[in-house]
């Protein structure tokens, strides 16, 4: 079964945040070839979205609604439901999810 994959606004304003940082501190050649990555890495989902493993972070709190997908150093956060992959964020993993998940909170 295929799963159709869904990005979220906040994980498209991950991506962006992402692009616009590494276009910046690096070239917008590595930039577009890292956005390339993270969105194949995305796609991936819709054959095995089941394969990605529960965050430690959530699953300390028992919270296993959501799993995730490493690329590079970056966490793909998302859900299944319905036959759907709903990806909810793209995050740094070389920073506190915690810290991170209450920035979003923070900012609406």
């Amino acid at each position: 079964m295929n799963y159709d994959v869904f990005l979220t606004d906040d994980a498209e304003a991950d991506i962006l945040d992402i692009w616009k940082y590494v276009a910046h501190h690096d070239s917008v050649e590595r930039a577009a070839t890292l956005i390339d990555g993270l969105q194949e890495a995305c796609l991936t989902l819709c054959l095995f979205p089941d394969r990605g493993h529960y965050p430690p972070e959530l699953q300390r709190i028992h919270v296993l609604d959501y799993r995730e997908l490493h690329y590079k150093p970056y966490r793909i956060m998302y859900r299944v439901l319905d036959g759907k992959v709903f990806i909810h964020c793209v995050l740094d993993g070389r920073r506190d999810l915690q810290e991170q998940l209450l920035e979003r909170l923070i900012r609406g």
